[in-house]
């Protein structure tokens, strides 16, 4: 559990100057709020940087810049920090990171956990800051005993000099602390790690089984008060009239109020604010998306695909020189529904206004964002919001977004009250930030001997980067183009872009675009590869001689799997492969089917995910992404009509139960390569893999996710 207090020290904070970044549109203030009051309350506490924090009795705090919503970063970045500052993992205390300019994500440009980019960014960043504030203790003992630094060496949180001088870290932290910060520090080789790459139980288990772990819905605050909130039953809709005098004679009810999002019940419990909530009586503005469906989306992404500028992703050779000359030429559309995210905690938020101020409590993956987006909402400085992270009771991508934070902001400025926010799991479903709709045209064609001479894509979707920072029109979103390029040898591809707006939000979703894009050009592989009379796994194989990371683990996933040989009864095989965020894996899905729908018995996924710093959370990553993925591609899609979400609760938007998740086997393979992504690979690649052992098991090619048992019925 992470806490704050606004008293702090500020020995070594020179390079934590109070800054700027340009995020979303909004200049945000970015600053420390505070330190952590477990390791305040011990003792004085020094920091010597950003990612470590010493009490003067020997408490070691080191810090997560990452937030934790089950993907193991509470463990994985300070196993980074804890190599080199050579202490024992199991003796620190972890905490996450507040807003802060120095916690930004290189890779991402702001203080974002997201895109699989933790361990990527964190890697060398993380173990220098271990580096520089071990060398600042060595330093701050041989300063003590006046003897030379070469002649000392940290250990299990001591320091140790000549003649059996030793001195822990919180002895010699004071002096450390002012002490200057090293600029050029020597890194361990990884021969010698003894913390990073081995497997390590996480350190958030414990709490989360026993109950100690803070996640947003669990905060408390003196005198807080509850509120649920009425949104237009369109997104994007806003009030133009309510009554409340219903609502207000309920029992426990405190305040309703109105905000920019719709009217707030407040009451001294939830459950009473939600039933005086169903009692309010609210005239909506419902707007242009009232007029949306998802025919109508389809419909203007066909027209756009035809008529909009295309943005060039790629192109190698001549695919129209060479698609004319080509012994069989084939085409395809492809189209990936909206998806919600569908975290199990549904969205929530803790907020208390008071004295121009506003302190801020729950699960972000942006807490620059947050910080920022509600101070231009209450109209105070930045440095005036204090935002504190919980656990995150999962987010992929949905607590990317800051609106349910700034509608609690806004609730307690106007009740003048600390208030939690709580949605319903109806509320989460029906007014998300879903994945967007994507289509592709795909087009190839093949050799007399059914080689693969030319392939086009082009995908049509609309960019949430647009939406959420402000990306300049006909400027190719990275977040849509991932995963766009095959990496097989095809003399000549093109691939191309079309950003189409579909007038309803959309966000980033597990995976973003890789999933749309993996399932588009890895269906349309297995489709060349029945066209040219080929087997699926030899017809890929072929094409990778110059990919030789991919080519492996496809022939590791192919032996495991047994492709090729026999299977039970009614039982086939689907593969996919694909490169995401620097990992290559390959996954054979065994599926069998009964009336129209998909049984996945079996699921073998091989990972070169480069140096892994904990094997234990890239084989749990894996095996998560699979059901987060198998979840979207089995189950239904949103829908609208007239704008309204069909879907509210897991009754008509499930996700796979215990009982319906296939055996997974995972592999993986151990690289010196630069670290890769993991949390979200193998969201990706399920679903071309059970489509096209869909396609094996009954000839039948669904080019529409998802491979529901009505789609099976109707294709």
């Amino acid at each position: 559990m992470m806490t704050t207090k606004t008293t702090m020290i500020n020995s070594r904070r020179d390079f934590l100057k109070t800054s700027a970044i340009a995020t979303g549109g909004l200049m945000l203030g970015v600053f420390l709020p505070g330190v952590l009051s477990q390791a305040q309350a011990a003792g004085t506490l020094y920091t010597p940087n950003a990612w470590v924090h010493i009490s003067d009795d020997n408490i070691v705090t080191l810090i997560s810049a990452r937030s934790e919503m089950g993907q193991g970063v509470y463990t994985s970045m300070p196993m980074l920090i804890a190599e080199e500052l050579h202490v024992d993992l199991r003796k620190i205390t972890v905490a996450i990171a507040p807003p802060d300019a120095v916690y930004v994500n290189t890779l991402l440009g702001a203080q974002i956990t997201g895109g699989s980019t933790s361990v990527r960014d964190g890697w060398e960043k993380l173990r220098i800051g271990g580096a520089q504030v071990r060398m600042m203790l060595i330093s701050a003992a041989a300063n003590k005993w006046k003897v030379d630094p070469v002649k000392c060496h940290a250990e299990n949180g001591m320091v140790f000099g000549p003649a059996g001088k030793k001195a822990s870290y919180g002895e010699l932290a004071q002096a450390a602390a002012k002490l200057p910060v090293p600029k050029d520090v020597v890194l361990k080789d990884p021969k010698d790690f003894k913390i990073v790459g081995k497997a390590t139980k996480r350190l958030d288990t414990p709490m989360k089984v026993n109950g100690t772990a803070e996640f947003g819905i669990d905060v408390k605050l003196p005198g807080m008060v509850y509120a649920s909130l009425e949104q237009c039953p369109v997104i994007g809709g806003k009030v133009k009239s309510f009554d409340a005098t219903k609502a207000r004679a309920m029992p426990g009810v405190l305040d309703v109020v109105q905000i920019d999002d719709g009217v707030a019940v407040v009451a001294n419990s939830y459950w009473r604010a939600k039933k005086a909530r169903d009692v309010l009586t609210v005239e909506w503005d419902e707007g242009a998306v009232a007029k949306i469906s998802n025919a109508s989306m389809i419909d203007g992404m066909r027209k756009a695909a035809a008529t909009a500028k295309i943005l060039s992703i790629n192109k190698t050779g001549d695919t129209a020189a060479a698609m004319k000359t080509s012994a069989k030429t084939m085409t395809a559309e492809y189209l990936a529904p909206l998806n919600a995210h569908a975290t199990m905690e549904p969205q929530n938020f803790t907020a208390d206004f008071k004295n121009g101020k506003c302190l801020l409590i729950g699960p972000t993956q942006f807490q620059q964002g947050g910080q920022g987006s509600v101070a231009a909402a209450l109209g105070i400085k930045p440095e005036d919001v204090t935002l504190k992270t919980t656990f995150l009771g999962g987010g992929f991508g949905r607590r990317l977004e800051v609106d349910f934070i700034v509608q609690a902001a806004q609730i307690s400025k106007a009740v003048g009250k600390p208030v939690k926010l709580l949605w319903s799991r109806e509320d989460d479903t029906k007014h998300d930030f879903y994945r967007p709709m994507m289509l592709h045209r795909m087009s190839a064609g093949l050799d007399a001997s059914g080689k693969a001479v030319a392939y086009t894509m082009q995908a049509t979707s609309q960019s949430i980067t647009q939406r959420a920072f402000g990306l300049p029109k006909d400027t190719i979103d990275p977040f849509m183009v991932e995963a766009a390029v095959v990496l097989y040898d095809i003399p000549n591809m093109t691939q191309d872009l079309v950003i189409h707006d579909t007038g309803l939000r959309a966000g980033y979703w597990r995976s973003v675009s890789h999933a749309p894009n993996a399932f588009a050009n890895e269906s349309f592989i297995d489709e060349m590869a029945a066209a040219a009379k080929q087997d699926p796994m030899t017809f890929r194989m072929n094409m990778l001689s110059k990919q030789p990371r991919f080519a492996n683990v496809l022939k590791i996933a192919a032996d495991k799997a047994g492709w090729g040989k026999p299977l039970a009864a009614g039982r086939t095989h689907g593969l996919a492969l694909m490169e995401g965020y620097g990992t290559f894996m390959a996954q054979i899905a065994e599926i069998s089917i009964t009336d129209n729908a998909i049984k996945v018995h079996r699921v073998v996924a091989v990972s070169d995910t480069g140096y892994m710093v904990n094997p234990d959370t890239v084989q749990a990553q894996i095996e998560s992404g699979i059901i987060f993925g198998l979840s979207a591609v089995l189950g239904p899609e949103i829908t609208l009509v007239a704008g309204r979400v069909q879907q509210g609760n897991f009754n008509d938007y499930p996700v796979l139960r215990m009982n319906e998740i296939p055996k997974i086997e995972v592999i993986l393979v151990q690289s010196t390569e630069a670290p890769g992504g993991i949390g979200e690979p193998a969201t990706a690649l399920i679903g071309p893999a059970v489509a096209n052992a869909l396609f094996t098991a009954t000839g039948k090619r669904l080019r529409k996710l998802p491979l529901s048992a009505e789609n099976i019925a109707s294709a």
